[in-house]
């Protein structure tokens, strides 16, 4: 049993946030009272979570253009997703904990601040190193806004109506998920891929301004200082995993420089477990967590199906632009069906949260991922796009599914007034699955794509060439330099470059669809309705129409 004894009796609610006369003063006008209040809080963490998770996906279909204007490699183009995810995942246990110290509408509005700007400078960036330094920063503020997102609903929602907030927070961010190739593709095409960035400079300006006025201002009573040996620990560890699996392709598995950054990560995790025992309460991961098998259930599955999930869009939209031709607007167009099914998912199963066993709800959902993971198998050489469809409509279904229960259930096992410290945690554990999964499957494709190329008759026709040509054709590079050799060698080098790329594309996502079905069985077994906090049960129990915990 957890070491709090508040998490699991009604006592617990005692901790809800309290308004201090400090808190009122700094914001200035009066605050709307709660009742009205709340629907503010709902729209403005709406519009910041599908802005912050439109980022992970919009890119993927300007990725050729940025390749092409930027002269970017493949791994160049692993950390213009990675660059984002990984300082998104360091700062968010950071960005809970300062909410609750300071206040948790001054830390939104200023996350929100920190990811227009850095928005601007991607928008601005002359080359794909400051586009991935500005992607950096736009991950600190969006660590930000995904912590203290939640605990906003959190405070201002019980019962039912939480049900029902974090209901529409799941559908947002499924549709923003969804319909990031869409609207990055009409971007990308109709404009710049520079405007897959700049869109967000107004849409956050404006958020912020009604931030201002509508929001209600709560911190945490007795909240503790910022832990930043924590912090620098943690946020290390991530840096040298994450680059060990971007940079372990080129310099060998085996080579001292790789074998360094994989001990080296892992080195310091142990030493941030260490730091926090001894922090106390004082601690930015509250290792007392980790003792409810609920929470435990939660974060594994959510950093395994997001590992999956996330590096499935990358590749799939990849074989769309530079398989098949696809124009960006073309690639989103054909990404349709996923959208479409993702988003009346999301929206079916909010209301589904309090009447179905969260078990129940989180086995399924990751369950129609694995299989729709498998069903990439369909793909060969000479099929046409629609052979993904399968693949499209039972991912779709599977992430629609899980994020309301994904977002619900971090913060349900703690009383609200340690919600965002929770809520941090647990899209901690969804950024670094994103980040791990889209450099590691990433790797394994680029290993499989370049030896599968290198090994084939062309491939040997073309002698020490071979690999680095190999190389190109996992970037999406393949039909440049065909283009560019001899006739005699120009066609069978496509389809040689056409078929490892497909290939690839099959074997990889088989793994991830092993990855997703053990996200899938952790969910069935460890996922428990009597672990989560008497707030969260409220008016649940009377729902309950699917039996069972």
């Amino acid at each position: 049993m957890p070491a709090h004894p508040d998490l699991h009796t009604p006592g617990g609610d005692s901790h809800v946030c309290r308004h201090h006369p400090a808190d009122r003063r700094a914001t200035g006008p009066a605050q709307p009272a709660p009742g009205a209040g709340r629907w503010w809080t709902l729209g403005i963490v709406s519009i910041a979570t599908f802005m912050l998770m439109l980022d992970l996906t919009v890119v993927n279909v300007a990725l050729p253009d940025l390749r092409t204007a930027l002269h970017a490699d493949f791994s160049d183009l692993q950390w213009v997703l990675d660059a984002y995810a990984l300082t998104l995942a360091a700062f968010l246990l950071t960005g809970g904990s300062l909410a609750d110290r300071l206040g948790r509408k001054r830390v939104f509005t200023t996350g929100f601040a920190i990811f227009t700007l850095s928005s601007l400078a991607a928008g601005a960036a002359p080359g794909i190193f400051a586009l991935n330094l500005a992607r950096g920063a736009q991950g600190i503020g969006a660590a930000v806004l995904f912590a203290v997102g939640p605990a906003l609903l959190g405070q201002e929602f019980r019962g039912k109506d939480r049900a029902m907030a974090f209901g529409v927070f799941g559908g947002v961010s499924g549709l923003a998920i969804a319909f990031g190739p869409l609207i990055g593709g009409s971007l990308t095409q109709g404009l710049s891929w520079r405007w897959i960035f700049l869109v967000n400079v107004p849409i956050g300006v404006a958020a912020m301004i009604l931030g201002r006025f509508r929001l209600r201002e709560s911190v945490q009573p007795g909240a503790h200082r910022v832990d930043w040996a924590g912090l620098a620990t943690f946020s290390t560890a991530l840096i040298l995993v994450v680059l060990g699996f971007l940079r372990g392709e080129d310099q060998g598995w085996s080579s001292p420089p790789i074998i360094s950054m994989f001990a080296g990560g892992a080195l310091l995790l142990v030493a941030f477990v260490v730091l926090e025992r001894r922090a106390g309460a004082a601690a930015m991961l509250d290792l007392s967590l980790f003792r409810i098998r609920t929470f435990n259930g939660i974060s594994l599955a959510t950093l395994l199906s997001n590992a999956a999930g996330m590096s499935a869009i990358f590749l799939q939209v990849s074989y769309m632009q530079n398989v098949l031709g696809a124009s960006p607007l073309t690639a989103g167009l054909r990404y349709l069906p996923m959208t479409l099914t993702l988003f009346v998912v999301a929206a079916v199963t909010g209301s589904l949260t309090v009447r179905i066993a969260p078990r129940v709800l989180v086995g399924l959902s990751l369950s129609l991922i694995a299989a729709g993971l498998a069903l990439v198998s369909l793909v060969t050489v000479d099929s046409s796009w629609t052979a993904l469809l399968p693949s499209m409509v039972a991912t779709g279904a599977g992430m629609g599914m899980f994020n309301p229960p994904r977002a619900s259930l971090s913060i349900a096992v703690v009383e609200p007034g340690r919600a965002g410290m929770a809520a941090g945690m647990g899209e901690t554990f969804q950024q670094v699955g994103v980040a791990i999964g889209v450099a590691g499957l990433g790797a394994l494709f680029q290993n499989l794509v370049t030896s599968g190329f290198s090994g084939s008759a062309a491939g040997r026709a073309l002698g020490p060439q071979a690999h680095a040509f190999g190389q190109a054709v996992a970037s999406g590079g393949g039909d440049q330099l065909a283009r560019a050799l001899p006739a005699r060698l120009a066609g069978p080098v496509e389809q040689a470059a056409r078929a490892a790329f497909v290939h690839g594309l099959d074997h990889v996502l088989l793994v991830g669809s092993g990855i997703a079905a053990v996200s899938a069985l952790i969910g069935f077994t460890l996922i428990s309705r009597r672990d989560l906090h008497a707030s969260a049960l409220a008016g649940a129990e009377t729902d309950d129409v699917v039996m069972g915990h």
